[in-house]
């Protein structure tokens, strides 16, 4: 094949990726500030760099720990590559949660792009999943305890928690069955689901006639090169140099060699699940692990599925009533919930209060129902004093559901010490 040939088979590549003209309204840098292409970046940054890892992994109980030693003291740039690894890895959490937001605060999950927002959640779920299986790959202190931490939480699941932590574990402990198992998922099976996953995403992106805007916006179409090949390029740069020069000054963190013995005090979940930990600590497991997960999730699915005769569709917070709506939501789950936070542990201690009652309702339903009431009382608020339509109550309810999520994330991760108790 002559260049002419090459060139040509390359620019229909590129057609599959985005259009020959895009929308102006589109492209514009707070429409979506980058964060699906950031996270395509990071995706590929994690697949380069852990590819380069496995030259240097030894993944067994032996040879693990000794392996992330050697590659950070004796290979050439090994520090570099791990923290670039680790820290790509983080940031793909945090810009995949973001970009979840983004895309439902913009009123970008309807109609035609329903079936993507379902496809985005499962992405999300693989993409912490991923992060999770690879916590554990360094085998030090640190991220055996809080994988054994996770998968104890299974073990709550009713009916079929024990049989899925030993699973997941492959035996009733964090062994090197469950380092190899680990290992595996992180390095062949999630990618390849990522990767699959990633295509239907862009397709349906594609197919959707790209980023959503209003249909009342002037439509200017723009050729799609160099008017947003060139913003992607700076964006990738930006990421890429601002990552490389965090890599250099930070390094990820590594603690002793995993003693199954030794327990730290206190044991800890990886962040992005310390959510989960904190919740346990005020309601019962069968509530924290599996009751409010599966609530928040089918609702997270029923979501665009909903009829809204107010909606417009491709609009921040849908209107100026919504995104003044949403700030004060924010403002009360966060109240809302330290409230709740410090009442369950300084002043409630329902299963002594009430021995005869089950756990279930004494530590469960009724400790649900003081965080339920108060946020079901606050919609019925927004309804009849700021006249609250049905989009401006699912969007607030979907902003009390993320606000006590990182609230207790951050209360769990920066304010819990020894035995896991507050301090100020």
């Amino acid at each position: 094949m002559n260049t002419s040939g090459h060139s040509k088979a390359i620019t229909k590549l590129l057609l599959h990726l985005h259009p020959k003209k895009v929308n102006s309204q589109a492209i514009k840098f707070n429409r979506t500030f980058g964060l699906g292409g950031i996270a395509a970046l990071l995706f590929v940054i994690l697949f380069i760099s852990g590819m380069l890892l496995r030259f240097a992994y030894v993944p067994s109980v032996k040879g693990a720990y000794d392996s992330i030693i050697e590659l950070q003291n004796e290979v050439i740039f090994g520090q570099l590559l791990r923290n670039l690894h680790y820290w790509s890895g983080m940031l793909l959490v945090v810009v995949s949660f973001l970009h979840v937001i983004r895309v439902f605060y913009s009123q970008s999950i309807y109609y035609e792009r329903r079936k993507n927002w379902l496809y985005g959640l499962l992405m999300m779920f693989i993409v912490v999943f991923s992060n999770f299986t690879g916590y554990l790959l360094p085998w030090d202190q640190l991220a055996f305890w809080a994988v054994t931490i996770m998968t104890n939480m299974l073990s709550y699941i009713p009916f079929v928690g024990d049989s899925l932590a030993d699973l997941v574990r492959g035996g009733n402990e964090v062994t090197e069955t469950t380092l190899l198992r680990f290992y595996h998922f992180h390095t062949g099976l999630l990618p390849l689901i990522m990767v699959f996953l990633m295509s239907i995403h862009f397709w349906l992106v594609r197919k959707s006639k790209g980023v959503t805007v209003q249909n009342c916006e002037e439509k200017t179409m723009l050729d799609t090169h160099p008017n947003l090949v060139y913003k992607e390029v700076v964006v990738a740069l930006i990421v890429i140099v601002a990552l490389l020069l965090f890599s250099m000054v930070i390094d990820a963190p590594l603690q002793e060699k995993a003693n199954p013995l030794i327990s730290p005090n206190p044991s800890k979940a990886p962040w992005y699940f310390m959510g989960f930990q904190e919740l346990l600590l005020h309601i019962h497991p069968g509530f924290g692990i599996f009751v409010i997960p599966v609530l928040v999730t089918v609702f997270f699915i029923y979501i665009p599925f909903i009829n809204y005769p107010e909606l417009n569709v491709g609009k921040w917070f849908n209107s100026e009533q919504g995104k003044k709506i949403t700030i004060i939501t924010v403002i009360y789950a966060v109240i809302l919930t330290i409230v709740v936070i410090l009442t369950s542990e300084y002043f409630l201690d329902l299963r002594e209060w009430m021995p005869n009652v089950p756990v279930l309702i004494s530590t469960g339903l009724l400790l649900l129902l003081l965080y339920f009431v108060p946020a079901a009382a606050f919609l019925y608020y927004l309804k009849s004093n700021h006249k609250a339509v049905k989009i401006d109550l699912v969007m607030a309810l979907f902003t009390i559901i993320i606000t006590a999520y990182i609230v207790m994330t951050i209360v769990g991760s920066l304010f819990r010490g020894e035995g896991m108790h507050l301090f100020a």
